[in-house]
This record gives C-alpha cells, sequence and structure tokens, in this order.
C-alpha cells in the first residue's frame, strides 16, 4: 500500500461529509437573513414616481382656456388616497371667472380631482356674493369645471336681504347664472 499524498486526497470529501452535522447548523444560522420578510419588496417596482407631498399655506390657480377661474389658498395642503388627488384643509377660495363679480367660497375641507378638474368642498361650506349680499350654505358641494356646474347633494340654504330658501339639493350653471333646486323647498320672504 503506498501512502503518497496523491491517494490520500480522497479523505477530504469524506471527512467533510462526516463532519457535516458539526459545522453546518453553526453555518446557517450565521448565513441566515436578519429581519423578517416582506412581501411588498420582491413586488413589481412602479415605473410611475411616487407624488406624495404635505404643504402648508397653499395657493393654487385654476386656469381654463387660459383665463383665470379660481383662486384657491388652503391652510394644508396634501395628496390624496388616489392619484391626482389633492387634499386641503381650511379652504378659502374665489371664483373670478365668466367676467362676472368675484364670489367667495369657504370651507372646512375641500378635495380636487386634477384629471377630472373637479372640486369637491366639505363641511361647513359658504359661498358668497358679496355685492348682491347672497350667502350660500352646504356641507357638501361639487363644482365641475368641465360644464362649469356646481351640485350640492344634500340640503342647501341661500340667505339674502329678500328671502331665506331652504331644498333638499341644488345644481347651479355658473355659465346662465340658473339654479335647479330638488326635493322640498321652503322660501321665506
Amino acid at each position: 500500500m503506498s501512502h503518497s499524498p496523491r491517494n490520500l486526497l480522497w479523505l477530504l470529501p469524506l471527512v467533510f461529509f462526516v463532519t457535516t452535522p458539526l459545522w453546518l447548523p453553526p453555518l446557517s444560522r450565521f448565513l441566515a437573513p436578519r429581519g423578517g420578510y416582506d412581501p411588498r419588496f420582491s413586488g413589481q417596482v412602479s415605473t410611475t414616481p411616487i407624488q406624495n407631498f404635505t404643504m402648508d399655506s397653499v395657493s393654487i390657480t385654476l386656469t381654463s382656456k387660459g383665463k383665470e377661474e379660481w383662486q384657491i389658498d388652503a391652510k394644508q395642503a396634501y395628496t390624496g388616497e388616489q392619484d391626482n388627488e389633492i387634499e386641503m384643509v381650511a379652504v378659502n377660495a374665489m371664483y373670478i371667472g365668466t367676467e362676472r363679480e368675484p364670489t367667495n367660497v369657504v370651507s372646512e375641507r375641500g378635495r380636487y380631482l386634477v384629471e377630472a378638474r373637479e372640486l369637491i368642498l366639505m363641511d361647513k361650506v359658504r359661498i358668497s356674493k358679496p355685492r348682491q349680499r347672497e350667502e350660500l350654505r352646504t356641507e357638501l358641494l361639487h363644482y365641475y369645471d368641465a360644464t362649469k356646474m356646481a351640485h350640492s347633494p344634500g340640503p342647501v340654504e341661500i340667505i339674502t336681504e329678500d328671502f331665506h330658501l331652504n331644498a333638499g339639493s341644488m345644481d347651479y350653471d355658473l355659465s346662465t347664472d340658473g339654479y335647479d333646486f330638488g326635493e322640498r323647498v321652503r322660501v321665506k320672504l
């Protein structure tokens, strides 16, 4: 029997295999990933950039066909739940379109849907026309810029020097200055 080092080389894999139970568990613990597995990280990467923001003292100007129509100021604005949605807090807006007297709009909250060009005002909405001494009060108002229509699905109250009107809902066309009231309408002269 020859004892050359080349003949002893076959012993290395045998020693490696026989001693595996001794060195494999500590090596496995050492190489195990730290932390947990979060499936969100293995998902497909979005190709659109994330556009989350929060801003204080915001001023937004909305234009239509190159003319300013709305000047919207908010105490705070931030991104909404969906893309192209801006949430606002303490909204103070002025409608200056169609070459009419400015109309002041105040609400506690607002939302602007950029793609639909829709302004939604919520919670204690007050619309006043100072020169006409007219004020509209409601809790929810939708303004559709494409059609120049305002819609209030809930109760509406209009107060002027001449009358006091309560209605269950309202549609208002800014281009014709026409009102359409729904449900029960009461007027006090």
